[in-house]
């Protein structure tokens, strides 16, 4: 079962004056969100994938560094196949914006930065979205080489 919508980013802004800095994302509406919260890694370049729900759909904001985050729409939940598109995003705090992924996708994330804090919010309560949880492998699908340029 696929669905037709696609993980997409609502941009932001960052203004800047002689106060200091206000980070923003004016277009994201709350209506779905049922609970949040944030993750950080020990280290750069740590992997945290790939989890995936059937219902839950999900916005993910970086708050602090830069992560490479990646979504990917489930075809077969038992054994997906591994030549799935991997859309690939690259969010920071120096660029606000959130990333919305929709229910039937897996979901992975890798920092960039020392620093990586991001923020989770979820369409589900933690009772529906733990009996709507599916795991793979950190690497089975792999888009966290980055490539020099």
């Amino acid at each position: 079962m696929t669905n037709d919508i696609q993980p997409y980013l609502v941009q932001g802004g960052l203004a800047v004056d002689d106060r200091g800095a206000t980070s923003f994302v004016n277009d994201f509406n709350f209506d779905d969100v049922k609970r949040f919260y944030t993750v950080e890694n020990h280290k750069q370049g740590f992997v945290r994938a790939w989890h995936a729900h059937r219902n839950e759909s999900k916005y993910v904001m970086v708050l602090k560094g830069t992560a490479v985050i990646g979504a990917v729409q489930i075809d077969n939940w038992e054994m997906p196949s591994r030549n799935l598109k991997v859309h690939r995003f690259v969010l920071s705090e120096k660029n606000p914006s959130i990333l919305f992924i929709p229910a039937g996708y897996a979901n992975g994330f890798m920092s960039l930065t020392d620093d990586t804090k991001i923020i989770f919010f979820s369409t589900s309560e933690l009772k529906d979205s733990l009996n709507d949880d599916v795991r793979y492998d950190a690497h089975y699908w792999d888009p966290w080489k980055v490539e020099e340029r």
